[in-house]
């Protein structure tokens, strides 16, 4: 599928400034959906917006299709009738440091709780209305609901851990729970009709304004979720529900013994018979949220290293056959056009770079490997293809800035990088930014941190860290009118306004 020629940001809910801790899809939202409009920016890419269970990274969450309470906006909730205002006065300026992740949820609970009671009592009926018949279309809500209350009544996620008869999902002891844990249950579920009423409103003023919601969905979800609960029969497991083998990256050039991810596999053969109906829902639900969808290790649709459970390494895996082109042309049969973009970063093999152009999906370009080697032009922007989406870098990269002092200071000539900037260096930050605008990709997206020039300390991720990482919040005053007519500019330039 090919996209019009364009620009975007990247930039993350939780990276949003606001009153609470950390950005959620409250005013600040609006505020920036104004300044992309202003900047002549039509796509705003996201991060997944999924409850996140490990080190709060978005990439590892504990369930495909729910939303993260924590982008709940405690000011929409009183827009929308849903809490009164007064558990939100006073405010006073937007905090806008570093996101604790513990602070925002101790500061968020009482208040989503507050809210929640408010509405069983006060709320009008028209949003009673909404939430049954959110419920009633949501096939995934109940298990999700259920696997919540129960991973905090047990105060443990694994859920292999809770008794034969939970393991083994008996029908008779899944009602005894639903009844026991009914109240935790009915606020979990209201915590995601808050989140999906807050999300929907957001997503319709964007498109109102012309500017495109781009998601990003992972390949694999986490073992203590509430999807492989729920549907183990879609994972490769053993009888205790256990991982039989486990997802990962072979051993290269960055590690000796590769990189030991722990999700476990899909069960594709099982899938296939039954018409991949569990990724189509995913892809349903994804493309309800999102104009755009990136596609995380996309090589691993083509083929994939399977690492057996209990390997302290991934050195003992194996490359294992992907469904390839049968889940995609599945899933295009049921929702027709899929708005895809593959993550095809790394080591990819022909046969991904194959799979990738015959199901007509743009790949990604990132400005920063461009420049390791001269006669290795690929992520170069002068040679990105039309039907690519072009970036400075990715939110698991350095910020553009940092990337570009540690090559100044590593070498003292970097011929193939000064002949793509202005002999007077004076602008470095919009010199590098205007070559992604420029290259012929349809889509081009620059985090924000890029164009606010900054470094090291604004990166959204270090692979491989276990701390300290997601973190990143954008400053309330720094979206100037003036930052905005820059952008604009550029866009003008490199055709890339709406037509």
């Amino acid at each position: 599928m090919r996209f019009p020629r364009s620009a975007g940001i990247l930039l993350h809910i939780s990276s949003l400034s606001g009153h609470f801790g950390i950005g959620d899809l409250g005013p600040s939202a609006y505020r920036f959906l104004e300044f992309l409009e202003q900047a002549g920016q039509t796509v705003w890419q996201l991060l997944p917006l999924g409850p996140p269970s490990e080190g709060n990274s978005p990439y590892s969450c504990y369930s495909a299709f729910a939303g993260n309470p924590l982008f709940i906006s405690p000011i929409s909730l009183v827009e929308n009738g849903m809490l009164d205002e007064s558990h939100i006065q006073p405010l006073g300026s937007d905090d806008t440091g570093d996101v604790d992740f513990d602070m925002a949820y101790k500061r968020r609970l009482p208040l989503l709780r507050a809210s929640f009671e408010h509405f069983r009592l006060h709320s009008d009926n028209g949003l009673h209305a909404q939430f049954k018949q959110f419920v009633a279309d949501s096939k995934w809500l109940d298990d999700f609901a259920l696997y919540t209350s129960l991973s905090e009544h047990f105060g443990n996620s694994d859920w292999t851990t809770w008794g034969p008869a939970l393991v083994q999902r008996d029908a008779h002891v899944l009602h005894q729970w639903r009844d026991e844990l009914k109240e935790q249950i009915e606020f979990t579920k209201y915590l995601q009709f808050a989140f999906r009423l807050q999300y929907d409103q957001l997503k319709k003023a964007a498109n109102q304004r012309r500017i495109r919601l781009f998601g990003d969905m992972p390949i694999f979800v986490a073992h203590a979720s509430a999807d492989v609960w729920a549907k183990r029969e879609t994972f490769l497991l053993d009888g205790a529900g256990k991982p039989t083998v486990v997802a990962g990256v072979p051993p290269d050039y960055f590690s000796e013994t590769g990189q030991l991810w722990g999700n476990p596999l899909y069960d594709w053969d099982q899938l296939r018979e039954t018409g991949y109906e569990w990724w189509i829902e995913r892809f349903r639900a994804a493309f309800h949220d999102y104009d755009l969808l990136r596609l995380d290790h996309f090589r691993g649709f083509e083929t994939y290293w399977e690492i057996p459970a209990g390997s302290e390494t991934a050195v003992n895996g194996h490359w294992a056959d992907g469904p390839r082109d049968e889940l995609f042309t599945s899933a295009a049969a049921v929702l027709g056009d899929l708005p895809i973009v593959a993550e095809d970063l790394g080591r990819i093999t022909d046969g991904v770079h194959a799979l990738r152009d015959r199901l007509g999906f743009p790949g990604m370009r990132v400005m920063q490997f461009g420049f390791e080697r001269e006669d290795d032009p690929f992520h170069r922007p002068d040679h990105f293809p039309m039907n690519s989406v072009a970036y400075t870098g990715t939110h698991d990269n350095d910020t553009m800035m940092s990337w570009y002092a540690d090559r100044r200071a590593n070498r003292s000539e970097d011929p193939v990088l000064d002949r793509y900037l202005s002999e007077d260096r004076q602008d470095v930050c919009w010199d590098l930014i205007r070559m992604v605008l420029r290259s012929a990709a349809n889509l081009a997206i620059v985090p924000l941190q890029d164009i606010l020039g900054l470094g090291s300390e604004a990166r959204m991720n270090v692979p491989g860290q276990a701390t300290g990482n997601w973190v990143w919040r954008c400053p309330a005053d720094v979206l100037t009118d003036e930052l905005a007519q820059g952008l604009c500019d550029m866009a003008t330039t490199a055709q890339r306004l709406r037509s």
